[in-house]
């Protein structure tokens, strides 16, 4: 079943609970979301975006993941 805008915020809310969280896509399968966090300042991308993917929880993972494609934009408040 494919997932919700605010399903999403919601997941990423649990392991950021202060970012700036903006989740967007109307399909629920193929969404954009932007998550400014202060904990990924001193963190590469990459290691901005896994942490990302470990707060959805499996989400993407797999034949039967919920979320087929997110277009992920990550960066610490400036």
């Amino acid at each position: 079943m494919p997932m919700q805008a605010h399903e999403i915020e919601e997941l990423l809310r649990q392991s950021f609970p202060d970012a700036e969280i903006q989740v967007a896509g109307s399909d629920g399968v193929h969404m954009s979301a932007m998550v400014v966090d202060e904990s990924f300042r001193g963190k590469n991308r990459v290691q901005q975006q896994r942490a990302v993917y470990a707060a959805l929880k499996g989400k993407m993972d797999g034949p039967d993941g919920e979320l087929h494609a997110l277009a992920l934009t990550t960066k610490a408040p400036e």
